[in-house]
């Protein structure tokens, strides 16, 4: 039962990772116009830096949650419906969203791989509202709850940081390998892509949790 348990925290927490990071925002657009104007490894600090920053925010989400362990508990379908409303109108969000208005002009300067790292980091920082969406998805997937071992947590909390950088790894890597054919249109038909899956999987959460309510 605890090896299931962890398994199961571990591919939440990569899920969650993989959420967070893929829609196309400000450090989304960024690490793609690195990757092309400075090279793949620009690209992979920038996602290195907004996936510290992320992890941040999620540690603050689960550490608050951790103080009202009773009224999740007693109040899980609600919470679980109301993620699952949350990642529905993030996911809409993110389809409708044009990524290609966040294009900055080509820099001449590269700069450092550690200034890069931070810019991401600070960029992704002052955007405190990403705390909602932690606090959707982990209500979603019941990432949060009584009696998780210190090993577990820290388990589930190392893995978001593992999808949201196994992320950046594959979107760097793809951007650099199709460098000389990828067009400024393909962010937004990428970005597209994306907000359809959230919309995809926030309908099946929607739709599991109002039959788990109804077999109870």
């Amino acid at each position: 039962m605890f090896q299931f348990d962890l398994i199961s925290l571990i591919c939440k927490g990569f899920i969650i990772g993989i959420t967070v990071s893929a829609p196309m925002g400000p450090v989304g657009v960024l690490c793609i116009q690195r990757t092309l104007n400075k090279g793949r490894w620009y690209g992979f600090v920038t996602g290195m830096g907004a996936a510290l920053s992320d992890i941040c925010y999620a540690l603050l989400t689960g550490y608050g949650m951790s103080f009202v362990f009773d009224y999740v508990n007693k109040n899980i379908f609600y919470l679980q419906l109301f993620g699952s409303v949350l990642l529905l109108l993030f996911g809409i969000y993110t389809f409708r969203s044009n990524p290609i208005q966040g294009l900055r002009p080509v820099s001449s300067n590269k700069g450092s791989l550690f200034q890069n790292f931070l810019t991401a980091f600070f960029v992704t920082l002052s955007n405190p509202l990403i705390i909602f969406l932690f606090i959707g998805l982990f209500a979603r997937f019941a990432f949060v709850s009584e009696g998780v071992l210190v090993f577990e947590a820290v388990s589930g909390y190392v893995s978001i940081i593992a999808g949201a950088l196994c992320w950046w790894l594959f979107i760097t890597y793809f951007v650099n390998k199709v460098r000389t054919q990828f067009k400024v249109q393909g962010i937004l038909v990428l970005n597209r892509i994306i907000g359809a899956v959230v919309i995809l999987v926030s309908i099946f959460g929607l739709i599991f949790t109002l039959m788990g309510a109804q077999l109870y």
